[in-house]
């Protein structure tokens, strides 16, 4: 019971933080976000409110502007069965990829943040400065 309150506890103020220190999202032109919008409404993101793990991945998804669904497998019970029938086991976070040769589910918060950095990421560009 003192452990699940604990636990309960960090996670909000890991929620906090991040609220607090949130990236600002990125910019694009009208034309490319609606694109961005129309490829991310094939993207759900199966997640626990405050988990630590799913706090990093919204925090990309904030960063890089996705506007991807979010499910709530903690307190739902018919998005917790979903995730179990669709990925295989109640683990988070995990993104539900609609592709054309079917559905793919991909768990582990790096392996997300990276796919989606390199779907929808742009690659940094470095000006080079001559001094005077």
């Amino acid at each position: 019971m003192l452990l699940k309150a604990l636990r309960e506890g960090l996670g909000r103020l890991i929620v906090f933080i991040n609220f607090v220190t949130r990236p600002r999202p990125m910019q694009r032109s009208e034309e490319a976000q609606a694109r961005v919008n129309e490829e991310a409404s094939s993207l759900t993101l199966y997640q626990f409110y405050a988990c630590p793990f799913c706090v990093r991945t919204r925090r990309a998804i904030h960063r890089l502007n996705l506007p991807i669904e979010t499910r709530d497998a903690q307190n739902n019970t018919i998005d917790r069965q979903a995730l179990k029938d669709g990925g295989g086991e109640i683990k988070v976070p995990c993104l539900r990829i609609e592709e054309a040769g079917g559905t793919r589910w991909m768990y582990e918060s790096m392996d997300i943040i990276s796919y989606l950095e390199e779907r929808f990421g742009t690659p940094v560009s470095y000006t080079h400065l001559t001094l005077p």
